[in-house]
């Protein structure tokens, strides 16, 4: 096993929610990266979020790892969820919340409700 994937597994076996994204969660270095992070501030999620600019060997590790071409990356309890688009979608429908809560993830309910309503 490379260094890379060692450390990515530990990461995502470690932390309940982990974000894998250009910058971070407070000051993200792109727009998908800062769309999931804003959303996950949003909601109170307690997230790692892990820098893949700041390591070349973790940015291609990943995406070797979920076998998903495109940052970022959300992990909830060692499972990959998805990139920008699906968690997008999976806030608008309901289904991060339901993920969430079926995971013991604290979340808040309403700000979840706010942004459907804001997006509805």
């Amino acid at each position: 096993m490379t260094d890379a994937k060692a450390q990515i597994e530990e990461t995502v076996k470690a932390n309940d929610v982990v974000l894998y994204m250009k910058g971070t969660k407070s000051m993200p270095q792109c727009g998908f990266s800062s769309r999931v992070a804003g959303v996950l501030n949003y909601m109170g999620v307690d997230f790692t979020d892990v820098n893949v600019l700041a390591d070349d060997a973790i940015r291609q590790g990943i995406k070797d790892y979920s076998d998903w071409p495109t940052i970022p990356q959300l992990y909830v309890k060692g499972e990959f969820v998805g990139g920008c688009d699906i968690i997008t979608e999976m806030t608008l429908s309901g289904e991060l919340d339901q993920l969430f809560a079926e995971n013991g993830v604290s979340f808040d309910k309403d700000a979840a409700e706010k942004i459907r309503e804001a997006n509805g």
